[in-house]
This record gives structure tokens, sequence and C-alpha cells, in this order.
């Protein structure tokens, strides 16, 4: 969906993975499997079992090793809890060149822009450590503010961090239709991120 142009674009909320991040690929899934000593061939188990506990490893309630407990079922040793953290984190730092290109075009053009992410406090930390994250006046990560989206806390979080006082006139991006929903329902625009970076050049940099 299109987000509104009729009024003046004052800033830009972004999330991370599936705009800016790229989603993991089945081979890099796979070997997170494999360091977590699970069989390849069931792959969607463990993927189910990394995504249950998922939401309050992001909302910075649960440790790394508890985290990894409840995926595995045990406490891992510390040098596999180590593997784990860094294979998982790897799998989300590849980001698309045609996002970032539109956001350097829109950084140089003076648009404010904010991150507003669902990642553990490991994976923000790595995160805040890549160039693209200059392009940002601001970086908010879900462990950090111990809430994530959709809550509605988390949006007005990232206005604030912007001083945006009209939420109106700013954009919220994001490939979940579900945090896009709840960011219009506070009065944002938004653009459901499809994969598509035409659409997020001509809602951050509309032509005149």
């Amino acid at each position: 969906m299109r987000p509104d142009t009729t009024t003046a674009l004052d800033a830009v909320i972004l999330d991370y993975n599936g705009v800016i991040g790229l989603q993991p690929t089945t081979d890099q899934w796979l070997h997170l499997a494999r360091t977590a000593n699970r069989p390849e061939e069931d792959l969607a188990a463990f993927q189910s079992a990394f995504w249950s506990a998922r939401q309050p490893y992001d909302a910075g309630q649960l440790s790394d090793l508890a985290y990894w407990a409840k995926v595995l079922g045990y406490h891992p040793g510390p040098r596999m809890l180590r593997e784990l953290c860094a294979v998982d984190a790897d799998m989300w730092t590849a980001t698309d060149d045609r996002v970032l290109e539109v956001l350097h075009h829109a950084h140089r053009a003076g648009l404010p822009m904010a991150l507003l992410s669902n990642a553990p406090h490991h994976l923000s930390d790595i995160l805040d450590r890549h160039n693209w994250r200059r392009l940002m006046s601001q970086a908010l990560y879900s462990a950090r503010l111990e809430v994530c989206k959709p809550d509605p806390a988390a949006y007005q979080h990232a206005l604030q961090a912007l001083g945006a006082a009209d939420p109106r006139r700013v954009l919220f991006v994001d490939d979940r239709a579900d945090n896009c929903h709840a960011a219009r329902r506070l009065g944002l625009r938004t653009l459901h991120y499809t994969g598509r970076s035409a659409d997020l050049e001509a809602a951050l940099l509309p032509t005149t």
C-alpha cells in the first residue's frame, strides 16, 4: 500500500529486517540448525522452536542463555552459546543494496530517519556497528526499549526520539502488515514494504 503524500514528510521510521536487512536464506537456517545439533531434515521444527521464544527475547526479557535453553530444551555450554549467538546474528546482517541507495539519497536530502527494530541485545549491538547505521539519526531496538512492535509504546518511543509532534507527517516502513496497521492506528503514514525499492523511493523522495 502506498502512503498518503498529500502533506509534507518530516521524518521516517524504518524497520530493519525485511526492509534494510535481507531475510535469511535456507542455507543460513540449516547452518544454525547444525550449530544447535538439530537434524537438517527437521528444519521446520527447529524454526518453530526458534520463533516460539523470540518475542520475549527480542523484548529483552530473556538472556541469550535463557533464550537458547528454551529453543534447545537444555542449557548450552559457554562455547556452544557463543557459536549459536554468532551464527544467529550472521543470519540477519546482510542488507539490500537497493534500499540502502534510496536511504543514502534521503539522508543527503536531509530527511531525518530512525530505525525501529525488534531485535535482541546482541544483534542490536552488532547492527549499531554497521556503516548504514550512520544514516539514522536514532536507532531503537526492542530489547533496549523492553517492548516490541506492534505495541503502541514502541512507535511512541520512535516519535519522541525524532521529536515528531505530528505523526501524520511521519512515515513508518515495515514488511509486516500487523506492524503497519498498529502504526496507522496511531496516526502515522505507512508503507507496507514488499521488496519493491521503487515504492520506497517514491515515498521518501517524491518528485516535485
